[in-house]
């Protein structure tokens, strides 16, 4: 019993950086347990946020508790982070299914993705210098798209 609840609250720990203490947000914490102060309560809420998916789709509609903590610009960090080879290539051509994606999911719409795809093609080499992390490209990228008026809306 002792291993399934250290691995439970292993795995909360990953949402820590989200938002509501160490279970971080989702359904258990804004709604079954909101005062949870124990242990224990910690992991029933961590784990009622991991079941069905409705800690994601918290953190992707700004709702159960993750408001302000997330939205789409932390998911395109993330997801950065997950590709930033193929993604550095897709940015190099100015098209590519990664570059899609990333548009995807910032939310990016039909009008502005040419926008888009040119902004972070021209920016290159700020996004991906040879010393870039996920984490300086993101914020390379959030830079360039505050210079265009088209992708202002974007950064909330």
């Amino acid at each position: 019993m002792k291993k399934i609840i250290a691995g439970v609250v292993l795995a909360s720990a990953s949402t820590m950086a989200f938002a509501n203490g160490p279970a971080g947000c989702g359904l258990g914490t804004a709604v079954v347990f909101p005062d949870a102060n124990e242990w224990y309560e910690h992991v029933l809420a961590a784990t009622t946020n991991a079941t069905s998916g409705n800690q994601t789709f918290g953190m992707t509609s700004g709702t159960l508790g993750c408001e302000g903590a997330n939205g789409p610009l932390k998911l395109a960090q993330a997801f950065m982070e997950d590709n930033m080879d193929q993604l550095a290539a897709d940015v190099a051509r100015g098209e590519g299914e990664t570059l899609a994606a990333l548009a995807e999911v910032i939310g990016v719409e039909a009008q502005d993705t040419a926008a888009f795809n040119r902004t972070l093609q021209s920016n290159f080499d700020n996004l991906f210098s040879t010393e870039a992390t996920s984490g300086s490209a993101y914020e390379a990228m959030k830079a360039a798209m505050a210079s265009d008026v088209a992708l202002q809306k974007y950064l909330g």
